[in-house]
């Protein structure tokens, strides 16, 4: 019995019945590799070209293999998950589950919400409510730009906007942004304002 150690989806979900994977007492990869390998398949993912997603991908390897991992993508029925795992467990870019010696060395990362539509959308209304009051009160620019940040924290990670961490503004002052809301020079000039004038909607300061 073997998986496809890749970027393409597995058909079939891994099983895991005691639920262990990336359960373990100490973490088997520093918080900060997963966080960059989430980061860098989340950009593969959205490369407008093969290339730039392969030069992603890469990226993603070389950081891994630092640490002797590797990364495959698992498809569910609510998404995809990121499954990084000890490369001594695949052959030929092929997982081979009799080299699976402890499921607790694997770090599963769900790429698309928490997998609970009911959820998702309180989060959606929830962030797009925020969004719709930064609009009213301060305009169409900052508006837009407050939507942007709901879309992201809404379609990207499931929640709400006063849950996001510093790494997840950043990644969308850098990436999201530029690259998914087509802004105008209003909006770019207004994006730092923007956000902070939606964090105050919920009594927190911008992280980072």
């Amino acid at each position: 019995m073997t998986a496809e150690a890749n970027d393409e989806p597995d058909e079939e979900p891994a099983d895991d019945p005691e639920g262990t994977a990336g359960g373990g007492t100490d973490p088997p990869l520093p918080e900060a590799v997963v966080e960059e390998a989430e980061r860098l398949t989340r950009l593969a993912r959205d490369a407008v070209d093969g290339a730039e997603a392969t030069a992603y991908r890469d990226r993603r390897g070389t950081l891994l293999a630092a640490h002797d991992y590797s990364a495959r993508l698992r498809s569910e029925d609510h998404g995809e998950v990121l499954v990084l795992h000890p490369t001594e467990w695949a052959e030929d870019g092929v997982v081979r589950v009799e080299r699976v010696d402890d499921v607790a060395r694997a770090v599963e990362v769900p790429l698309d919400g928490t997998g609970d539509p009911d959820e998702w959308d309180e989060v959606e209304a929830h962030n797009r409510a925020l969004a719709e009051a930064v609009e009213a009160d301060h305009g169409p620019v900052h508006g837009a730009n407050a939507h942007a940040f709901a879309d992201f924290m809404g379609n990207h990670y499931a929640r709400p906007i006063e849950r996001a961490t510093e790494r997840q503004v950043r990644e969308f002052l850098e990436e999201y942004f530029p690259r998914n809301a087509w802004p105008s020079e209003d909006q770019r000039d207004s994006l730092d304002r923007s956000l902070d004038l939606l964090f105050e909607r919920v009594d927190r300061s911008r992280p980072g």
